[in-house]
C-alpha cells in the first residue's frame, strides 16, 4: 500500500511540484513527513454530493480561508505589524463617537475624498439623484473593489481583509455626513458650510427620500455597520494569521 506521504506529487501548502519524490518541498521547505496529519485531515466528501448550502460553505471557506498558503516567516512578521496597527486604530474608530468626526479628520479622509468626487462624476450619467450618492458610493465601492481583486486576481485573503477594514473606516467616514444633514455645519471641499452653499449630498439625498428628520438615525445605523463591518476584519485577518502561524509550525520554521 502506498503511504500518504510517498503519494503527494504536490506540496500540499503552496502546491509546488514535488521534484524525485524528495522530502521536502524545494519552494516553500515543509517536510512532506510532518505535513502528513494535515493532509489526512483535508480528506473531505465531494462538493457534488453535499447539499447547496453545503457548497456554498465550502466555496466561501476555500476564497475566504484556505486559498491563503503564504509560509514564509517575514510575510507573517509584517502582516502581524500591520494586524496591531490596524487594531489599535480601528479600536480608536470604534471607541471615539460619531459626533466628533474623528474618521472625517484623519489622513484617510483625503483618500477617501478622493473616490467620493470621482464617484459623483462616474454615477452622472444615471441622473441627479445617483450622481449625488455616487460620491458616498465611490469611498465605499472603491475599497470593496480592493478587496475582490485581492480575492480574486491575487488569491491575498489577508490583503482582502485589510481592504475590508479600509471599507469600515471609509463607511465611518460617511456617518457624519448623513448625521450633519439637517445641521449642515461641516466644512465642504470647497471652504464653506453646506448652509452657505445649495446644501450638501446628504441634506439634498434625504430631502429628496422625504427622510431629513431620520439623519441622526441613519448616521447611527451607518456607523454601527460600520463596527461590525470592521470587526469582521479583525476576526478574519486573526483566523488567517493563526493557521499562517501554524504553517509555520509544521514546515519547521523558526519564529525566534
Amino acid at each position: 500500500m502506498i503511504s500518504v506521504e510517498r503519494s503527494i506529487t504536490r506540496c500540499p501548502q503552496c502546491q509546488a511540484e514535488r521534484v524525485a519524490e524528495s522530502d521536502e518541498c524545494v519552494r516553500c521547505g515543509i517536510i512532506f513527513a510532518k505535513y502528513r496529519p494535515l493532509v489526512r485531515r483535508q480528506s473531505w466528501v465531494s462538493p457534488s454530493t453535499m447539499p447547496l448550502r453545503g457548497q456554498w460553505w465550502l466555496m466561501a471557506k476555500e476564497w475566504l480561508i484556505e486559498s491563503d498558503r503564504t509560509a514564509d516567516p517575514m510575510t507573517f512578521y509584517g502582516r502581524v505589524l500591520v494586524f496591531l496597527g490596524l487594531l489599535w486604530w480601528g479600536w480608536t474608530f470604534i471607541v471615539t463617537p460619531l459626533e466628533t468626526n474623528y474618521a472625517g479628520e484623519s489622513f484617510l479622509h483625503l483618500v477617501n475624498l478622493s473616490f467620493h468626487e470621482a464617484g459623483h462624476v462616474l454615477f452622472s450619467p444615471f441622473g441627479r439623484f445617483l450622481m449625488i450618492l455616487g460620491g458616498s458610493l465611490g469611498q465605499v465601492l472603491m475599497p470593496l473593489i480592493c478587496a475582490a481583486t485581492f480575492l480574486v486576481k491575487t488569491r491575498d485573503p489577508f490583503g482582502a481583509s485589510v481592504a475590508l477594514w479600509w471599507t469600515a473606516e471609509s463607511v465611518m467616514d460617511v456617518a457624519p455626513y448623513i448625521n450633519d444633514a439637517r445641521a449642515m455645519d461641516l466644512i465642504l471641499l470647497g471652504g464653506m458650510t453646506g448652509k452657505e452653499a445649495d446644501g450638501h449630498d446628504w441634506n439634498n439625498l434625504l430631502t429628496m427620500l422625504g427622510l431629513l428628520e431620520w439623519d441622526h438615525l441613519l448616521a447611527h445605523l451607518t456607523y454601527n455597520i460600520s463596527i461590525l463591518f470592521m470587526l469582521g476584519s479583525f476576526l478574519w485577518s486573526g483566523i488567517l494569521l493563526l493557521r499562517h502561524y501554524r504553517r509555520l509550525s509544521v514546515s519547521g520554521c523558526s519564529l525566534e
